[in-house]
């Protein structure tokens, strides 16, 4: 895959990511939702840290909250920026589509996320019981790099309750499947399962052609 192409490919997910996180985040209150489907929904949350709502300071209890999400997100630009060299080089050494693909697409959704830590607690207002502002004039919910990450796919394919037999979950509700993310989840996860899956043909060495036009 071309170099031309590969970007191509990256910015039309950021650009998919970028405009639904705006659209809901414009549109909707805080946990509001709407059903498209049974087994779908449009649900509006903030992710204020990393995967599953954790915070870097419930690990590390001497860290503030500030202090975490600072240290979490600045952790986030400069793996990105690891991602990032991993792409070019794999362009630049012709390397299999696949494995190609698969770096694109986690460091399209890495870079979508990290772009709503960085910049959307200034240019938003917060989702508390109202639909927040693009660039309020009072101001954002949160200054640089203190952003939260806005998730609203939620796919609610069945819901009952464990059997009472089950140890320590018996009898509670449940839900599969529980998470909301977002499309740079999808595209993280999506680049990550591809090369655990196709490890051998991503891995494969450089297309011979290729590397003789290199020389």
């Amino acid at each position: 895959m071309s170099l031309k192409n590969a970007t191509l490919f990256i910015i039309i997910i950021l650009v998919l990511d970028q405009v639904s996180k705006i659209y809901i985040k414009t549109n909707f209150m805080l946990q509001e939702d709407v059903e498209v489907f049974s087994w779908f929904k449009i649900f509006f949350v903030e992710n204020p840290g990393m995967a599953w709502g954790a915070k870097l300071s419930d690990v590390f209890i001497f860290l503030s909250d500030e202090t975490a999400k600072v240290v979490l997100t600045v952790f986030r630009i400069f793996a990105v920026t690891g991602i990032g060299y991993w792409f070019c080089m794999s362009i630049k050494k012709g390397a299999n589509k696949t494995l190609v693909i698969a770096v694109a697409l986690i460091f399209a959704g890495a870079l979508g996320n990290i772009i709503d830590s960085v910049f959307y607690g200034v240019i938003f207002n917060d989702s508390y019981g109202n639909v927040a502002e693009f660039l309020p004039e009072g101001g954002g919910y949160a200054g640089w790099f203190h952003g939260k990450v806005v998730d609203m796919l939620h796919f609610p394919i069945w819901n009952g309750t464990f059997p009472t037999w089950m140890p320590f979950f018996g009898g509670e509700a449940f839900t599969f499947f529980q998470p909301v993310f977002n499309i740079a989840d999808v595209a993280i996860s999506t680049g990550v399962g591809i090369l655990l899956v196709f490890n051998k043909k991503a891995f494969s060495a450089p297309d011979e052609r290729y590397r003789l036009l290199m020389e």
